[in-house]
């Protein structure tokens, strides 16, 4: 699943209204850390900041279940602006929100009516973003000291990307996705 939408999309998924005027530094509020964000759409780094934000807010125990959860929806979607196209960029995207998730479903319960927080949805989606076959990165842990460092990095990803697996698996109902998820995580451990 990708959670890229569009900034008139961001503003309608939280009911702001296009033009919504933001008072000084205030980011106590969803409507003002998306709407800062936006503006600093093109500088990367400011960016990260509003996404780093928007996390705190969404993992901060004092708010109520259904605000920490806008708040994670809107890190998310900050996320997946952020990131670039290549591999690096796309894996920490991808880690990051199923990271996010998966505090999200294990702090505050799974709903699998939202794609969000179905800890099936997340494990998919960790999975899908996984680039070699488990046999494939079986064969490749066997000497991965040997390799060149491309290759090296394609495991690294694979070891970061599904980190959060193992917050998911307890989640996940008996069936071939979870079949999945624990032979990655099996694997995860010959990982570099």
């Amino acid at each position: 699943m990708k959670f890229g939408l569009s900034v008139a999309a961001l503003r309608d998924s939280f009911g702001m209204e296009s033009g919504a005027g933001v008072g000084g530094d205030d980011l106590d509020s969803l409507a003002s850390v998306q709407q800062c964000a936006e503006q600093a759409a093109s500088d990367r780094q400011k960016t990260e900041m509003f996404r780093e934000v928007a996390e705190a807010r969404a993992l901060n125990h004092r708010l109520s279940p259904e605000l920490r959860r806008q708040w994670a929806k809107l890190s998310l979607q900050i996320n997946t602006c952020v990131h670039g196209d290549g591999p690096w960029d796309q894996s920490r995207m991808v880690r990051l929100n199923a990271w996010l998730r998966a505090q999200m479903i294990e702090q505050l319960g799974p709903d699998l009516r939202d794609p969000y927080w179905n800890p099936g949805e997340v494990v998919a989606d960790v999975l899908n973003a996984v680039t070699l076959t488990p046999s494939q990165a079986r064969a490749l842990c066997v000497a991965w000291q040997g390799l060149p460092l491309d290759q090296i990095a394609v495991l690294r990803r694979i070891k970061n990307v599904t980190h959060p697996l193992e917050l998911l698996l307890p989640h996940v109902q008996p069936g071939a996705l979870r079949d999945q998820a624990e032979e990655w995580l099996t694997i995860r451990q010959l990982l570099p």
